[in-house]
């Protein structure tokens, strides 16, 4: 690598922002940011800004961005980028090599679509933009001839197993997943979960909806979907096992039965440096396994009707693009709605069904098609 790779970190404020600052900041010699976006966090965002001299910002919320300009948060020499629009014009800034999407649910599908027109290799980090529109995606990446790099750290496992290439002789695709919150739970008790005890991960340090959903296991379910689209593999061929460690991200197991994984401790720092700086590798910025210390590794099958959320994506995965938009725009409304108390744990999946139920599958011609789904389920899981 003679020259930084240049990023733009979309989602600089979240959990793994934060995380992809602190690999930028390792390897300063290899990686430049030059873009960065929040939504509403504008002193957080301002302060990267500072910190590591970036000439464009973007704030999503506009009256975030009005009050920063009001305040002079931001200094001479830095763009500010504001709404929808402006996560766009970022997202295709020309000074870019590669666009890191780490913004949660939909809003960065369209502007990640902008950033592989314009030719950004993109680190994808936003399950939600590929299950709503993987084919899409997929289809304008080869188009521009872009390289899609999971960060997901399940799909990063995948990536690296595979080491970038379809293989003719795979099998199937075995995702683990750490339970979550309430592997343990007598599921009698789950209706009294509160949002708090909800978004405490026990061996990840994740944003509240992202932990609401390994709780419920539909952040597995939308990984299944995304797995889909990004590896090309049918429903049929896509596994989920239980691994309490979190330290096997994933399996690949080909046609002799042989099968790969991929180890580390359980830190979104890991995937996200393999895809900022590969084909490269270089020192990481956490502790690797240490193997002189004992170790165990367990895995199990999901028990049966455990997780209804992660039913219902398998069940949207056969049945069609609609459904696997629906799936997660309802889950978005619903679990949004869980974390403000306006509903219980347990209505998250009864929302979600019932609006995978009203909404059936249809012909898809275009990302308008699946906006429109999208749209619909969200108005719908809000009524209900």
């Amino acid at each position: 690598m003679d020259e930084p790779r240049k990023v733009i970190l979309l989602g600089a404020t979240g959990s793994i922002g934060e995380s992809s600052l602190r690999i930028l900041r390792a390897h300063r010699d290899r990686l430049q940011l030059v873009g960065v976006a929040a939504c509403t966090s504008a002193r957080e965002l301002a302060s990267i800004v500072r910190e590591f001299e970036v000439p464009h910002a973007c704030l999503t919320d506009e009256t975030a961005a009005r009050e920063a300009v009001r305040e002079g948060l931001f200094p001479e020499g830095c763009e500010l980028h504001v709404g929808e629009q402006g996560l766009t014009s970022i997202a295709s800034q020309p000074a870019a090599d590669v666009v890191l999407v780490a913004v949660v649910g939909t809003a960065a599908l369209r502007p990640t679509l902008a950033a592989i027109e314009a030719g950004r290799d993109i680190v994808l980090a936003s399950k939600e933009i590929m299950v709503l529109g993987g084919s899409f995606v997929m289809e304008a990446a080869q188009r521009a001839g872009v390289r899609l790099l999971p960060a997901d750290s399940e799909h990063n496992a995948i990536f690296q197993c595979l080491q970038g290439r379809t293989d003719p002789h795979l099998d199937k695709l075995i995702l683990t997943a750490s339970g979550g919150r309430f592997r343990d739970r007598d599921p009698g008790t789950l209706g009294t979960v509160t949002p708090e005890e909800a978004t405490d991960h026990p061996n990840w340090s994740m944003g509240p909806k992202i932990t609401v959903d390994s709780a419920t296991m539909a952040n597995k379910g939308l990984e299944l979907i995304e797995a889909r689209w990004l590896f090309d593999v049918p429903p049929e061929r896509l596994e989920v096992v239980l691994h309490r460690q979190s330290i096997v991200h994933s399996f690949v197991q080909y046609v002799d039965g042989s099968i790969l994984g991929q180890l580390s401790p359980p830190s979104m720092t890991f995937a996200l440096q393999h895809c900022l700086l590969y084909p490269e590798r270089a020192p990481g910025v956490e502790d690797a396994l240490d193997f002189s210390k004992a170790l165990s590794l367990d895995f199990a099958p999901v028990p049966q009707g455990r997780y209804p959320c992660l039913d219902l994506a398998f069940a949207a995965l056969r049945t069609g693009p609609v459904a696997m938009a629906v799936f997660n725009a309802a889950n978005e409304v619903a679990v949004a709605d869980f974390l403000v108390g306006r509903i219980g744990f347990l209505d998250i999946p009864r929302v979600v069904s019932g609006v995978l139920e009203g909404l059936p599958e249809r012909p898809v011609s275009s990302l308008e098609d699946l906006l429109d789904a999208d749209r619909e389920a969200r108005r719908l899981a809000a009524e209900r």
